[in-house]
């Protein structure tokens, strides 16, 4: 493995990973690589037996159906990279596979062509575990775009911290977190996690008959998630829920592995949290590596929860109290960035 172990950055998703994520790929030396695994099939991303190159390529090119369903109804995401170009291979109303939605266009002004190679590279491999395949994709993807190591981070990886520790069991984690009531309003604007998290809990919308299983029934169904604006306290519900496992996977973790960063300290002082993460990550010396990253930040968003009723906030406070326990036990153990946070 290039750079002797895993790099990942992890958060609940809205918690401004992406945001982290360009800001280390500012390093000479760095790759970041984006969305890798969660838009992967649950249930294949990460097998407990091994598996041959192909099953991983397989994994990698099939389409997630929440993308897709999205996508080909007029919405998008900053997340997703792809171009969608008169001369791509892929319209906004084809399935994406899904290393191609935000992963490889970060990479390649032809994402379609590194797809290829990469696929017929994967493809190649003998059976193996199958983090060794991620890890050797990673360094491949990694040497192709000119960098010596890569940091992935993906949208709500901290739900499955557990599985990349189980698989990447030397990697280092940088765990990124902002306060659920803003991520839950976030989420609630985000087309994709609009959908997400009522798909997650079940939430039927009014008018809609989720027993019709034609293909007008489903359309109604998805446009209604999309269209919709249930209780904002769902979204709290999510964050919450991601939040108590995550926390509960880094509270297993050495101090040596984990590194808990406040989102509003990345944004308030970056300079100091990009020297944090570069030592913690032992990436090579760059005399402005810090000061370079600094400048994609534009200042602290503005906060949302001021426009809610006191019903709203009140049901959201409570919604996210779970979380906020999690996270400050978490903080007690001193899993936490030595100058970021208090």
């Amino acid at each position: 493995m290039t750079g002797g172990f895993g790099r990942f950055v992890v958060g609940t998703g809205r918690c401004g990973s992406t945001l982290c994520s360009r800001m280390l790929a500012e390093h000479p030396d760095v790759v970041s690589l984006n969305e890798c695994f969660t838009g992967l099939d649950w249930g294949r991303r990460f097998s407990t037996d091994p598996v041959s190159g192909a099953e991983v390529a397989a994994i990698l090119s099939t389409p997630n159906q929440v993308t897709h369903d999205a996508l080909s109804r007029g919405y998008t995401a900053e997340e997703i990279t792809y171009p969608f170009r008169a001369t791509d291979r892929y319209r906004r109303s084809d399935p994406v596979p899904w290393l191609l939605v935000s992963t490889l266009p970060y990479l390649s002004d032809d994402p379609d062509a590194l797809f290829d190679r990469t696929l017929e590279w994967l493809r190649l491999r003998p059976v193996a575990p199958i983090a060794e395949h991620y890890s050797a994709l990673f360094d491949r993807l990694a040497a192709g775009a000119g960098g010596g190591m890569w940091v992935e981070r993906s949208g709500s990886s901290v739900d499955y911290l557990a599985d990349l520790d189980e698989h990447f069991s030397e990697a280092r984690f940088v765990h990124l977190h902002r306060d659920g009531p803003e991520v839950a309003l976030s989420m609630r604007r985000h087309a994709l996690y609009r959908l997400a998290v009522q798909l997650v809990y079940g939430v039927v919308p009014d008018g809609v008959d989720p027993d019709d299983d034609s293909e007008e029934g489903r359309d109604r169904l998805v446009r209604a998630w999309l269209e919709g604006q249930p209780p904002i306290e769902l979204y709290g519900r999510y964050w919450s829920d991601q939040m108590v496992r995550g926390c509960e996977a880094a509270a297993s973790l050495p101090e040596e592995r984990l590194l808990t960063v406040a989102f509003v300290d990345l944004v308030e002082r970056p300079v100091e949290v990009m020297g944090d993460l570069a030592g913690f990550f032992e990436f090579p010396p760059s005399p402005r590596f810090a000061e370079q990253a600094a400048m994609l930040v534009d200042g602290v968003p503005p906060a949302r929860y001021g426009d809610l009723s006191d019903q709203e906030r009140a049901a959201l406070d409570a919604a996210c109290e779970p979380g906020r326990a999690a996270l400050a036990a978490l903080q007690g153990r001193g899993h936490i960035s030595p100058r970021t946070n208090p």
